[in-house]
C-alpha cells in the first residue's frame, strides 16, 4: 500500500498525529478542534486530520469532502498548498487520476524544505497509480534525497515505503531495504498503522520474489495487526488475490476477486475497484469462465481509460484479448492487437504479461501461416528463461521450444521443455504445503503437453512414459514438510473438531448455525493459512525408466493412461517393454466411467433393481472394452498396476470385468507405485479404529480383533483424534471404520469421523512413522481431488507421501452392515500372507459371487465389493 504524508500546526497537529496510529480518535480530536475554534489555520489542518482519518477508514466520499473544506479554509499558501497535497493522493484513490496528478503539482510551487520533498513523494504516489512507474520512482528517489538532507526520518520513512512497493512490483532490487527501513522507522515513531502497512508491503515483495510461504507468514501477521488497530484494508484483498493467483489457487482467488469487487464498490474506492474488476477478469480466465473474464476485462479497461489509467487500460485489454483466444478466435485483427498490446505491456513494466500475449500471439501467427512472424515472437519471448520467477523462466524455455519445432528440430524443443519442468520442480521444492505443490502443477502444463506431443508423435513408449511421469503428480515426489510440532497448527485442528462437533448437534437439533457455520469457515481459513506458510525443501525424486519399473513389477503388468489431445492413450510395461496404444476418444472414457459410478452409487443408495443392474453391467462392459481391448492381449491374467489420468482416478476398478478378481494396483503415477513397492513397512502390532454413531464399526473392530490377535483395538472415547494418530505412527496395519466425508472444494479438509470430532487430512500429515498398510472402511475416503498434472490431495495422496506402503480405501459409498462381512475377509487373507491387491481381489470376488448367484442383495453387494480400491504398492 503506497503510503502518505500529513503536516500541521497547532492544537489540530495532535489529531494529525494520531491518524496513523489511531484514525477513530484522530476523528474525535479534530472534531473536537472544529467545534471550538475559528482559527482559519487550525480548521484547515482539523479538516485535513478529518479527510485523512476517513481515507484511512476507506470513506472516500467524506474524505474528498473534508480535504476540499480544508483546502477554502485558509489563505495561508503553505497550508493551502498541504491540503491539495492531500486531496490529490484522495483523488488518486477515487480513481480521479487526472485532478489528484493537477492538485499534487499546484501545490509543488509553494512548498520548500521537507515540505517540497512530501510533495514530491505524493506526486509520485498519483504518478504510480497512474501506471507511470519510471517517473514516480525518480519522485520517490527525490523524496529520499530531500527527507535525508533535512534530517526527516519520518518523509524519508514514507518514501523508502513507497518506493520500496513499486520496486517490488518491477523485481526485487532495493525493496527489500526500503521496506525493512521504513517499518523500523515507523515502529519506532509509534505509527503502528504505517508500520504494519510497510510490513505488509515486505509480503507483496516476498510473493513478487516467489516465496509464497513467507509472503503468507507476512500476511497472517500483519491481519492479526489490523484486526488489532480495528482498521479495514479492503484494497489489501487485491494484494492477496495476487499471491493467490501466483500458486495458483483459483479458486480461491476467485472468491477473493469477488468479495473485493463487491467491497471496493460498496465504499466508493474506484481507483482499487478498477483494479478488482481486472483481478477478477484474470481469474475468470484461468477458471475458464470465458465469458466472466471478457465482460469484467472490458469494464476494467473502461473505467482504467476513465481515469486516465492508460497502462492498466492495456493490462486489461491483455486479458480481453486472451480470452477472445481461448473462445477460438483465430483472426489477423486478433493477431494484431495481441502483437500491440504485448508491446506496450513491455514498455509500460507488465513483463509477464506481456510474455503471455506474446506467446499467444505467435501461436496464433503459425495457425495463420505466418511462420516468419511466429518464429521472430517467440524468439522475443524465449528471453524470458533466464530471469525473473521460476513461472515467467519457465515460460521462456516453452517459447524456444515452441521456436525449435517451428524449425523441425524436435529433439532440440525437448530439451527445452525439460530445462523449463525442470525450473518448476524448484519452484515446487520451494513450496513447503502439500496444497501449494499440488496447484502449482498448473504452470507445467503447456510444457508437459508439448512434450508428451513429441514423444507420441515420435511413436516412441519409452519417452511417453517418461514425458507423462514428469508432470504427474510431482507433489508426490517429494515428502510433505508441513511441520508436526506446530502448536498453532494443532490448537486450531482440535477447535475446528470442537466447532464442527457443535455444529453436526446444532444441525440435529434443530438449533442455529450460522454462527457455528462462520466460525468453522475462519478456522479452516487458519489452518490453510498455517499449513501453507511452512517452509520447503527435500530433493524431487527422479521418474523411473522401464528397466527400474519392470525389475519392480516382476510378472505384474503397468498400465498409465494418457490424455493426449482428444485421444486416450496408454503406455503398457510387461517383462521389460514398453508398447503404445490408442484407447480411443477420451471424452467417450470419462462419459462412461461417471456413469458407471452414478449406476453404483444408485445401487448402494436405493436398493437392488434389476434394470439397474443390467445398466451398471452394461456401462462397465463398455468401459471395459474400450480401457482393456486394445491390450487384452498383452494382460493375459497378471496383476495390474493402473495409473489412471486424473478424471478416471475414481473407477471402481474391480467392477470392471477385466478387473474383477485380478490384483489391481491403482497409483497417482508409476514414480509413486515404485516408491510404495521399495518401502519397508513398519513391524508394530495393528491398531483397529471404531468410529462413533456407527454401531456396525464396533461389531467390526470386535470380530477383526478376533482375526488380528495381538491388536490394540480404540473404540469409544478412546477413539479420540489426538489418540488415534499417535497410535497410528509405527504400525503395520491400521483399520479405522468410521463415517467418511469427503471435501471437494479442499479434499484436505476430507475427514473420518472419531470419538471427538472429524480428524481430517491436514492431521495425518503430522504422522512422522506412518503405518505401512491402512484400510478406511468409511464412504468416499479413497477420492481425492485432482489438480492440473493429475495431482491428487485426500487421504490416499497424505499417506502415499508420507510413506505408507498401500492403502484400502472406497470410493463410493458403502453400507456398514454390507462391509464388515467383506472387510473380516479381506484381513483374513492378508494375515494369511495375501498381499493387500490380491488379498481384496479374492475378497472381493468371494463377497460378490454367490450374492449374485443367489439373486438376493446382489446389486448393493456387487457395488459394495466393487467400491473398494487398492492404492500404493498393493
Amino acid at each position: 500500500m503506497a503510503d502518505r504524508n500529513r503536516s500541521g500546526i497547532g492544537p489540530a497537529q495532535s489529531a494529525l498525529d494520531a491518524v496513523q496510529r489511531y484514525p477513530h480518535e484522530a476523528l474525535t480530536i479534530a472534531r473536537a478542534v472544529l467545534g471550538a475554534t475559528s482559527d482559519t489555520h487550525e480548521r484547515s489542518t482539523a479538516e485535513r486530520a478529518i479527510g485523512l482519518a476517513l481515507r484511512e477508514l476507506n470513506d472516500l466520499p467524506g474524505a474528498l469532502r473534508h480535504l476540499r473544506r480544508a483546502v477554502r479554509a485558509t489563505d495561508d499558501p503553505r497550508l493551502r498548498a498541504l491540503a491539495r497535497m492531500s486531496l490529490g493522493y484522495v483523488l488518486a484513490n477515487a480513481g480521479r487520476t487526472v485532478a489528484a496528478l493537477r492538485a499534487v503539482t499546484l501545490a509543488l510551487p509553494m512548498l520548500t524544505g521537507a515540505d517540497a520533498g512530501r510533495a514530491r513523494m505524493q506526486r509520485g504516489v498519483v504518478l504510480h497509480y497512474r501506471g507511470h512507474f519510471d517517473e514516480a520512482l525518480r519522485d520517490y528517489d527525490v523524496a529520499v534525497d530531500i527527507a535525508q538532507r533535512e534530517g526527516d526520518l519520518l518523509l524519508e520513512a514514507r518514501a523508502r515505503n513507497n518506493r520500496g512497493l513499486l520496486n517490488a512490483h518491477r523485481g526485487p532490487g532495493r525493496s527489500i531495504d526500503d521496506l525493512h527501513r521504513a517499518a523500523t522507522v515507523f515502529g519506532r515513531l509509534g505509527l503502528d498503522l504505517a508500520a504494519a502497512d510497510a510490513r505488509w508491503n515486505s509480503g507483496i515483495a516476498a510473493g513478487q520474489r516467489g516465496d509464497v510461504a513467507g509472503a503468507l507468514r507476512c500476511f497472517a501477521t500483519v491481519d492479526a495487526e489490523y484486526r488489532r488497530l480495528a482498521v479495514p484494508r479492503p484494497a489489501l484483498l487485491l494484494d492477496r488475490f495476487e499471491l493467490l493467483l501466483s500458486v495458483p489457487l483459483i479458486d480461491e482467488a476467485v472468491e477473493v476477486a469477488t468479495t473485493a469487487v463487491a467491497e471496493l464498490r460498496r465504499r466508493g474506492m474506484a481507483s482499487d475497484l478498477a483494479e478488482a474488476l481486472l483481478a477478477r477478469a484474470r481469474a475468470a480466465l484461468l477458471a475458464g469462465d470465458l465469458a466472466t473474464a471478457t465482460d469484467a476485462a472490458v469494464a476494467a479497461r473502461t473505467r482504467f481509460r476513465r481515469q486516465g489509467r492508460r497502462t492498466w487500460a492495456t493490462f486489461a485489454r491483455h486479458v480481453e484479448l486472451r480470452a477472445g483466444y481461448a473462445q477460438g478466435v483465430r483472426t489477423p485483427a486478433l493477431f494484431a492487437a495481441m502483437v500491440r498490446t504485448a508491446g506496450l505491456l513491455d514498455a509500460t513494466g507488465w513483463p509477464g504479461p506481456a510474455l503471455t500475449t506474446r506467446i499467444e500471439a505467435a501461436r496464433l501467427a503459425a495457425t495463420l501461416g505466418r511462420d516468419r512472424r511466429a518464429a521472430h515472437l517467440l524468439t522475443v519471448a524465449a528471453t524470458a528463461r533466464r530471469r525473473g520467477t521460476a513461472p515467467h523462466r519457465a515460460q521462456g524455455w516453452y517459447a524456444l521450444a515452441l521456436r525449435r519445432r517451428l524449425d523441425g528440430d524436435e529433439p532440440g524443443a525437448a530439451r527445452a521443455l525439460r530445462r523449463g519442468l525442470a525450473v518448476l520442480d524448484g519452484h515446487r521444492a520451494s513450496l513447503g504445503a502439500t496444497e501449494l505443490r499440488t496447484h502449482s502443477g498448473a504452470y507445467g502444463r503447456e510444457l508437459a503437453a508439448e512434450g508428451l506431443d513429441i514423444a507420441v508423435r515420435s511413436a516412441a513408449p519409452a519417452r511417453v512414459l517418461a514425458w507423462a511421469e514428469r508432470w504427474r503428480a510431482n507433489a508426490l515426489r517429494m515428502r510433505p514438510v508441513s511441520p508436526p510440532s506446530d502448536p498453532a497448527l494443532a490448537s486450531a485442528l482440535a477447535e475446528l473438531r470442537m466447532v464442527s462437533t457443535a455444529l453436526e448437534d446444532a444441525l440435529l437439533t434443530g438449533h442455529p448455525v450460522q454462527a457455528l457455520r462462520r466460525r468453522q469457515a475462519r478456522l479452516e481459513q487458519r489452518i490453510r493459512e498455517l499449513a501453507r506458510s511452512a517452509a520447503g525443501g527435500g530433493p524431487l525424486v527422479t521418474p523411473p525408466g522401464v528397466r527400474a519399473l519392470a525389475t519392480a513389477l516382476g510378472d505384474a503388468v503397468l498400465l498409465e493412461l494418457v490424455a493426449h489431445g482428444p485421444r486416450l492413450r496408454a503406455v503398457l510395461v510387461r517383462d521389460g517393454r514398453a508398447t503404445l496404444h490408442d484407447l480411443g476418444p477420451l471424452a467417450e472414457a470419462v462419459r462412461l466411467a461417471r456413469l458407471h459410478r452414478f449406476g453404483l452409487r444408485r445401487l448402494v443408495t436405493t436398493g437392488d433393481h434389476a434394470d439397474a443392474r443390467a445398466r451398471v453391467d452394461h456401462l462397465a462392459t463398455a468401459l471395459d472394452r474400450q480401457l482393456f481391448d486394445p491390450v487384452r492381449s498383452r494382460l493375459a491374467d497378471r496383476p495390474l498396476v493402473i495409473v489412471p489420468i486424473g478424471d478416471l482416478h475414481a473407477v471402481p476398478w474391480s467392477g470392471l470385468p477385466t478387473c474383477a478378481g485380478r490384483p489391481v494396483t491403482v497409483a497417482p503415477s508409476a514414480t509413486a507405485w515404485l516408491r510404495a513397492a521399495g518401502r519397508v513397512a513398519p513391524a508394530g502390532p495393528p491398531v483397529l479404529v471404531a468410529g462413533p454413531r456407527l454401531p456396525a464399526a464396533e461389531t467390526e473392530v470386535r470380530q477383526l480383533g478376533a482375526v488380528l490377535p495381538g491388536s490394540r483395538a480404540l473404540t469409544g472415547a478412546a477413539a479420540a483424534a489426538d489418540v488415534v494418530t499417535d497410535a497410528l505412527n509405527g504400525v503395520g496395519l491400521a483399520h479405522i471404520a468410521a463415517h467418511g466425508r469427503f471435501r471437494a472444494d479442499n479434499p484436505l479438509f476430507s475427514t473420518l469421523e472419531v470419538a471427538d470430532g472429524p480428524l481430517t487430512a491436514y492431521e495425518l500429515e503430522r504422522l512422522t512413522s506412518p503405518p505401512g498398510c491402512v484400510v478406511l472402511s468409511a464412504c468416499d475416503s479413497g477420492l481425492a481431488g485432482v489438480r492440473p498434472g493429475d495431482e491428487v490431495m485426500g487421504f490416499s495422496a497424505v499417506l502415499l507421501a508420507l510413506g505408507t506402503r498401500s492403502l484400502i480405501a472406497t470410493v463410493l459409498p458403502v453400507p456398514a452392515d454390507l462391509t464388515t462381512a467383506l472387510m473380516l475377509d479381506l484381513h483374513r487373507r492378508m494375515r494369511a500372507g495375501a498381499g493387500p491387491a490380491l488379498a481384496l481381489a479374492e475378497a472381493q470376488r468371494a463377497f460378490d459371487g454367490p450374492r449374485l448367484e443367489a439373486g438376493s442383495g446382489g446389486g448393493a453387494a456387487h457395488a459394495t465389493a466393487a467400491a473398494f480400491v487398492c492404492f500404493g504398492a498393493g
